[in-house]
């Protein structure tokens, strides 16, 4: 997009009518110069490394902030530090200002009051968010503006034409497939997250008593779940290795679909086939399915410790990150293909329709996450039961 849209763009800033005043917004980017925002976010992609870079640089030139990637194996690794740098009573100057984070991340952090709220929906560029979209909840809690949306994901198959012309719709289909190809199916060993979201999956759709998942697991724990022990008891012999050995991560599975040792691989980005394809590391004919009832999605987010060095900063390269520029940018597959959490009615044509053309056409309906809380409930249980075999 060309530097004179984009700079059009920044003078519409100012002619909204954001939570933030346009003298405070001014205010918190004058104030935001010269930062250095250290910003931890998950390394573990070369596109979103790439992207990033592109990130820092646009800041750099727009805003003049210094931005600095930490790249991170887990965002857990962060969290760690933040209630570190708390319990020995550092309240401000800490070493995160920025993180992505969703999820039990999340849960952890705004339990112990380690971040800033009521910032989120005071971005000027909050305007374009798609409130439809889960943006003011995170796995069931609320965000109460600690967080900003920064793309959207759902669980999602990748299968091939050749070896699988037609996909499972349902969790019965899937054992079904898996007892026709026994050995060619398998998914990420929990606690990988894909691995998790394809259990929660699992979950949402098997059991009896859903309303039971927004809320924290109690005393009811064996109830709720004992359908999706039941079905993976009955699927793990037919899967891969026999269901004794799982892949590391979705990661894994691409390859050993691409070799063909795997029909079917996991992603949480519906955008990820058309990358991968595009990269040349997944094949031509790969493509994305869902089961047809629906598949589980969420928002990622990104948020600002409380005792932030940064916090201008922060916020700046938050609003950025919004912005259409870099949420079509974002969601290109050829850069990243992470789905946008902007709404394109709110756009110009133009702008629309460039994002429209990067938006992944007939996905399933989005199923809600559980309440964070499961995902160690169910993490731990699958490890009790066949971590060990």
């Amino acid at each position: 997009m060309r530097r004179v849209r984009f700079c059009m763009f920044l003078t519409g800033l100012l002619v909204a009518t954001p939570a933030f005043s346009a003298d405070s917004w001014q205010s918190i980017q004058q104030e935001a110069k010269g930062q250095t925002v250290w910003f931890n976010a998950w390394g573990g992609d070369r596109a979103v490394n790439s992207y990033l870079d592109w990130v820092s640089g646009e800041v750099k030139t727009h805003y003049a902030i210094n931005l600095r990637i930490v790249h991170l194996a887990d965002a857990a690794d962060a969290v760690k530090r933040i209630q570190t740098e708390h319990a020995a009573g550092k309240t401000q100057n800490g070493s995160v200002d920025l993180l992505w984070v969703n999820g039990e991340n999340f849960r952890t952090l705004k339990a112990s009051n380690l971040l800033q709220t009521g910032w989120a929906q005071a971005l000027p560029n909050w305007r374009y968010v798609d409130t439809r979209k889960p943006v003011t909840e995170d796995f069931a809690i609320p965000t109460e503006g600690a967080e900003s949306p920064w793309g959207g994901a759902q669980l999602t198959f990748i299968a091939r034409e050749n070896s699988t012309p037609t996909p499972p719709a349902d969790p019965q289909a899937l054992l079904a497939y898996a007892r026709q190809h026994p050995g060619k199916v398998s998914y990420p060993r929990p606690p990988d997250f894909t691995g998790t979201a394809f259990l929660e999956q699992l979950l949402i759709t098997l059991t009896t008593q859903p309303a039971a998942l927004k809320k924290a697991p109690d005393d009811s724990f064996g109830q709720v779940t004992g359908p999706l022990w039941a079905y993976l008891d009955a699927l793990h012999p037919l899967l891969w290795r026999e269901g004794k050995d799982f892949p590391p991560s979705p990661a894994r599975m691409d390859a050993l679909l691409a070799g063909g040792s795997l029909n079917l691989s996991l992603t949480f980005n519906p955008s990820h086939t058309r990358q991968k394809i595009a990269s040349g590391e997944l094949p031509a004919d790969s493509y994305s399915f869902g089961f047809q009832d629906g598949m589980i999605g969420n928002v990622h987010f990104v948020a600002i410790p409380a005792n932030a060095s940064a916090s201008a900063g922060a916020k700046v390269v938050a609003n950025f990150l919004l912005s259409p520029q870099a949420q079509i940018r974002k969601a290109d597959p050829a850069v990243w293909g992470d789905p946008s959490v902007i709404d394109a009615r709110t756009l110009p044509a133009d702008e629309a329709k460039a994002l429209l053309a990067h938006t992944p056409a007939g996905l399933p309906g989005v199923l809600p996450e559980p309440h964070a809380a499961w995902v160690n409930a169910l993490e731990q249980e699958w490890l009790r039961r066949y971590g060990t075999r």
